[in-house]
């Protein structure tokens, strides 16, 4: 947002306003355009929502997980871009993608047609099978083929959301109820645990995760079909082939050189990537 500096037309105040205005106006992308100008590099400003843990999240005030991690790895030792990391709700990764406030985007994000027709897809770097939880002590539900007329917790904008959007559509007369929420990941999960809802779906790693993190042993965890085994990718905005070409080359050579293997184990305590074909 550029700042508005109101000055004197007096001429004894002429140029110390003007370059008041030089030193003020612009915003981020005054800040953006200094920093290229002394490192003679262009900044790449990457997007997150900081959930969920392992992909993404904060420790200690810093942000990590096998995404920034990948992200950083990509462009460590380039001379041609430096990364910025900016944290935002899960809403504002795309709102900030389409506006031109971020290049490029990692929150754990798969693959949907709609996406598609609006962003870039970088080559995938994970692979997150989708699994189904519910509480130890429910029956009721063993399947997806058991979710209607139970109740759930989805972001809106979500892949899980709209996959149980489209269930209801083609199961209307028992659809699956959903509950819209802005909570993490994390928050979501222990309502889950306290019976708010009746079941989740979300990504084998980051259920696992949470479960071990918080505790919550009264939770168990259903295994679904191959068909609902995404893969996570790094997503750009439009207009970004340049880029979008230099971070597919480098995730190529990272998965060969191993680098990507060794973040899947640091983070998710085994390997998790895509099949090598896939990654181009």
């Amino acid at each position: 947002m550029k700042k508005i500096v109101k000055y004197s037309s007096l001429a004894a105040l002429g140029l110390v306003a003007a370059g008041v205005l030089a030193a003020c106006s612009g915003g981020d992308k005054k800040d953006t355009a200094t920093s290229e100008a002394t490192s003679g590099k262009k900044e790449i400003v990457v997007a997150t929502n900081a959930t969920p843990k392992p992909f993404n999240y904060e420790e200690n005030g810093e942000l990590t997980g096998y995404e920034i991690e990948v992200v950083r790895a990509i462009f460590k030792d380039s001379d041609k871009y430096d990364v910025k990391f900016e944290k935002t709700e899960w809403s504002g990764v795309f709102a900030g993608l389409d506006a031109d406030r971020y290049n490029m985007a990692v929150s754990n994000i798969s693959y949907t047609k709609e996406r598609a027709e609006k962003y870039l897809y970088a080559a995938p770097t994970a692979k997150n099978p989708n699994v189904l939880v519910v509480k130890k002590d429910d029956p009721s539900i063993k399947s997806l083929d058991d979710i209607g007329g139970k109740s759930t917790e989805v972001v809106q904008g979500t892949t899980s959301a709209k996959q149980l959007e489209d269930y209801n559509k083609q199961h209307s007369d028992n659809p699956t109820v959903l509950k819209y929420t802005k909570a993490d990941f994390q928050q979501i999960m222990g309502r889950l645990s306290d019976g708010q809802f009746d079941y989740k779906i979300f990504d084998k790693i980051g259920v696992e995760t949470v479960i071990k993190d918080q505790g919550l042993d009264n939770l168990k965890v259903i295994e679904l079909p191959s068909d609902q085994q995404p893969y996570v990718y790094p997503l750009l905005a439009k207009g970004q082939d340049e880029l979008k070409s230099f971070v597919d080359k480098r995730i190529q050579e990272l998965y060969k050189d191993g680098t990507l293997e060794k973040l899947s184990k640091q983070f998710f305590g085994d390997t998790y990537l895509p099949a090598e074909a896939d990654i181009k």
